[in-house]
Parts: C-alpha cells; structure tokens; sequence
C-alpha cells in the first residue's frame, strides 16, 4: 500500500510525495492587468517549502473575457511570462513540482469581463439574475482551443511542468463535457466521445506543441449525467494524452452516490476512488473533498483508494501542512469558515493562518 509520504510518477515527473496543493484563486492577489504580484509568488513559494509534492498553480485564465472577475491572474498574452517564471523558480527550489490551472468561465463569466458564451445557447443563472448565453460558433470554437494551447505554451515558456485543464465545477470545460448544458448537433455535442472533444483535442495539440515530458492533467468532472457518464469522458482526455486526474464535482448532483466500497468517505472523494479503480495502471487518479485531517488522507493513500491527495484549505491555513503531515508533527488546523476568507472577491484574512502567524 502507498504511504502518504512515498514518490509517485506522473507522466515523466516524480512527485516526492502524495499531498499535492490544489488550485485556489487568490481574487485579491493581482489587479486588471492579470499579473504575478510578489504576493502571489511568495504564497506558492511558501507551500513548496512546506512540502507540497505538487502544486497546482490557481485557475489562470486565457482570455481576459474569461475571467470571473478584473483581479484574476491570467496566461493570455507574452507580458505575463515572467512573472510566472518567479513562481516556477521558487518552488523548483523546494523540489516541488508545479503545474498551472487554465480556465475560461463560459457561461459564467463575470459581465464585466466578458460575455457568458459556451457550447449552447440556454438559460443560466449568473451574477446578474437569469440571462441566454450565446452558443459558441465551429470558428468561436477553434479560437478558444487556441487560447487554451497559447496559454499552455507560454506556461512551459514560464517554467511549470506541466498544466491542468479546468474541467470541473461549471466552467467552459465542464459545460462542452456536460449534457446538461451542451445540445449540440455538431462534432461537440452528442456522444460521450464528442463531448470530451473541445478539451481532448487541445490535450493532442498541447502534446504536440510542448512535447512528452509536459504534465497534462485535466481537473474533471466525476458526475454529470452519471458516473458512467464522466468516466466515458475522461477515457477520451487519458486517450489524447492526458496524465493525470484530478477529480471533482460539476454540473450534476451527487447526492445519490454510493460511498466507495462503503468506507469512511465523502460523496466527493469517493468520485475519485471510483475513477482510480477504474483507471488504475494506466494514470494516477486524485481526489479532493475536505480533505483537513491528517487521518483523513492517510486512510485514502494506505487503502489504495486513490493515488494522490488534493488539499485546499488545510494547505491555505498552514502551509507547512504536508510536512505536518508526512512528519506526523503539529499544524495549526483550518477553521472550516462558511466562507473561506481566501473565496471570491474577499481580503485576505483567513483566521487560521493569522493564528499561526501569531504563534
């Protein structure tokens, strides 16, 4: 059985161990211009040194359209390099591998950044009350995968190792993947295999363009429509070249899912359980869901139940927590705040780290 703290390959890249850092976005940690900020370099920095295997860089997004608001980082143009070279240099350091999240909102996108399109044209709930999203044109379609792969070669540029496609969670991604939100007609909706196809044909082109050694993961839904359903979508994205999942929830509710195999786990890391079963030996599998206790992940690991850990808000309140963790020593522990302090559109001040601080 894996323990928390053994090396895992992914694709050509070993990880020095199974706690990974999942993407968060820091609304308040750059401005319009999408730019890396000191502040932003030195939170993942930060992490690395606290013994994250990987980190996943926050959602980043490829157009300025695609933002959910005007302080959201972004890859859309050669200006934004260098910053990101800082982050991948500083946690280099801490041999800590470091991948970088890519996302357009689609239909959710913030009104004041750009309008809500994606692959049909229906009724959605946004930030401004109910409005039609504008169905994405075959020629809309090509230029956004551009925009994907234009981000994933200026991220190599950048240093990261690898990226992850957003492909959870709602946005652009989710909604061509979704049946719930695609009716298209065309080579993009229908079939399980033409729905996966906005996302697996920029995994081909990224391939292509960045080589066999860049990290290509995708961030997926687990449950829309079913399981089967999702499963179905991400053989697609493992037969265009994907490396890794990272399994999460999307358009669907899981309320009805099984736990796995009955054991002690959510609705939300028991998606990832049932992906790892089925994908095991071919890609390592992760899972994420409230993952704040040590216990926690160590039942997951050492029951073989995933490959790796992806942890948000225990990692935000202390960044030594994969340290604690894998050194069984003591963390100052994530409060568990109805709204996170590190969500959308607040300051940061997450009580915890403040306590730590204080420490």
């Amino acid at each position: 059985m894996a323990k928390t703290n053994s090396p895992i390959q992914i694709g050509t890249h070993t990880l020095r161990n199974r706690i990974t850092f999942a993407p968060t976005v820091k609304f308040d940690f750059t401005d319009d211009s999408g730019m890396v900020t000191e502040k932003l370099v030195s939170h993942y920095v930060e992490r690395a040194k606290g013994g994250c295997g990987l980190i996943c860089v926050e959602a980043t997004a490829v157009t300025p359209g695609g933002r959910f608001g005007k302080n959201h980082m972004g890859l859309w143009r050669d200006e934004q390099i260098e910053g990101h070279k800082l982050i991948t240099e500083g946690c280099h350091k801490h041999d800590c591998v470091v991948i970088i999240q890519l996302n357009h909102t689609g239909y959710t996108s913030n009104p004041e950044c750009g309008p809500a399109i994606g692959p049909s044209g229906i009724q959605w709930q946004g930030f401004r009350g109910e409005y039609t999203t504008i169905e994405m044109s075959p020629d809309e379609i090509q230029q956004m995968q551009q925009a994907f792969v234009d981000a994933a070669v200026r991220a190599k540029k950048a240093g990261y190792d690898g990226v992850q496609f957003h492909g959870c969670h709602s946005y652009l991604i989710n909604q061509f993947m979704s049946p719930a939100t695609n009716f298209r007609t065309d080579e993009y909706g229908g079939s399980a295999e033409n729905r996966a196809r906005f996302c697996a044909e920029m995994i081909c082109r990224v391939r292509e363009l960045c080589g066999p050694d860049f990290l290509i993961s995708v961030r997926t839904s687990g449950y829309d429509k079913d399981l089967e359903d999702a499963i179905a979508v991400a053989e697609e994205y493992v037969k265009a070249g994907c490396d890794y999942l990272q399994v999460s929830t999307g358009l669907t509710p899981i309320d009805d899912l099984a736990p796995f195999r009955g054991g002690k786990v959510s609705g939300v890391q028991s998606l990832g359980a049932y992906f790892h079963e089925h994908f095991a030996g071919r890609v390592p599998v992760s899972c994420v869901g409230g993952l704040t206790e040590p216990e926690q992940i160590h039942y997951l690991l050492e029951n073989d139940y995933v490959d790796t850990v992806d942890v948000g808000r225990a990692i935000l309140a202390d960044p030594d927590f994969a340290a604690a963790v894998i050194e069984d020593k003591a963390y100052t522990k994530c409060l568990g705040c109805k709204a996170c302090q590190y969500g959308p559109f607040t300051a940061h001040k997450c009580p915890a780290e403040m306590i730590r601080q204080r420490a």
